[in-house]
């Protein structure tokens, strides 16, 4: 019987694996990558399906954020205190880690700081904010190592021209990165710690064997490995049905360059499910899931006339009002939500292995949440 793969393919390239990772994102790459610092003898190969990392760490806004005053808040109305404050504290954490493991340059990170907006009718949200502001900023002080992290920055509003912005709240920790050049850098580090990577590799399902795991692939190949990581975020439900995981998709569009563009930084408002910022003199703008939230919970890219017809409007009327610009390019990417705002870390089996639900954090926490999966991992040999 003809078999699709030689004996010499078999041998080298699809059996013989100690860990495959499935997923290119944050998790993925950081997660393979610790892997093999801590057990250089590992085997240890990387798949994604796409001809690059793909999802949401490279189709993200690059807001280097940890959360703002009124997600906060909000968190702390439906989850137990120690569970928001511990999530802020590995959001920043996290971001440290990015920046120390991969250089600030090769990241492109700027500290230029955040603001978030409230609008002339959300008195009563500004007002609740500036009411819990010096207690969360208390709790705060020994995480983040700053006395006042969030502070009131309404003189800012004429300079930075939005218009029916009624009060601003600064928090000077926010930057920003360049997520493709950070996702290019991490992928260099990985290959040359030894892990092999395996682009336009879908996977179509996994099969625990007991002392392995069989993987099959959509050329047709099946791949054999003694553990597998699922790193697929947004997207596991298709190979591990039954975890707490709701793809969340993102749109986001960026304009052409503005002269005088009167603003620089990361700019947040309605709780968060709107951001922008510049790219150097360009406006990159995303969000607006909140407008129809169950047509955004899918894993299709693609682009809806409602959110980016909002996204249009908030540009014109509160953003860049009066400015000439035009919209150069609109993209989407796939996040992951859930009942929690954790991340899952968790053994599926004796083989299988998740690290998923990075509820939209995944610059902040994507470090960190790799290396936990990768010492679950090598916690089971």
């Amino acid at each position: 019987m003809n078999q699709p793969f030689s004996f010499w393919e078999n041998q080298t390239w699809l059996d013989g694996y100690d860990v495959v990772v499935i997923g290119s994102g944050i998790v993925g790459l950081y997660a393979a990558w610790e892997l093999k610092k801590k057990a250089k003898s590992l085997r240890v190969l990387l798949l994604e399906r796409g001809s690059i990392p793909a999802g949401a760490s490279t189709r993200n806004a690059g807001v280097a954020c940890f959360g703002t005053l009124s997600e906060i808040i909000d968190d702390l109305a439906h989850h137990p205190a120690s569970e928001v404050f511990g999530m802020v504290e590995k959001r920043w954490k996290g971001l440290q880690k990015l920046r120390q493991n991969l250089g600030d340059k090769a990241i492109g990170f700027e500290a230029k700081g955040g603001h978030e907006l409230f609008f002339t009718e959300q008195k009563g949200q500004h007002a609740l904010c500036m009411e819990r502001m010096d207690g969360i900023n208390r709790t705060l002080a020994p995480i983040l190592g700053k006395k006042q992290t969030y502070v009131s920055a309404d003189h800012s509003i004429s300079g930075f021209g939005f218009k029916g912005t009624e009060h601003l709240i600064r928090n000077a920790l926010e930057g920003q990165i360049d997520s493709g050049q950070m996702m290019k850098a991490l992928l260099e580090k990985v290959r040359a710690a030894g892990v092999e990577v395996r682009f336009g590799t879908a996977v179509k399902s996994i099969e625990d064997e007991e002392q392995a795991v069989r993987i099959l692939c959509g050329d047709g190949s099946i791949l054999k490995s003694k553990r597998v990581l699922l790193a697929t975020n947004g997207f596991t439900a298709t190979l591990a049905p039954g975890i707490d995981v709701v793809p969340a998709r993102a749109q986001v569009l960026i304009t052409s360059a503005i002269e005088k563009l009167p603003f620089q930084g990361s700019f947040h408002f309605d709780d968060g499910y709107y951001y922008f910022r510049n790219v150097g003199k360009r406006v990159l703008f995303g969000g607006g899931r909140n407008l129809d939230f169950k047509a955004e919970e899918t894993t299709a890219f693609g682009l809806t006339e409602k959110v980016q017809n909002q996204l249009e409007h908030y540009l014109k009327t509160v953003i860049l009002p009066g400015q000439n610009y035009s919209i150069e390019q609109r993209w989407s990417g796939i996040m992951c939500m859930g009942s929690k705002r954790t991340p899952i870390v968790e053994a599926l089996s004796k083989t299988i292995f998740c690290a998923v639900r990075l509820s939209g954090m995944g610059v902040a926490i994507g470090s960190q949440v790799g290396e936990e999966a990768a010492d679950l991992v090598l916690a089971s040999n």
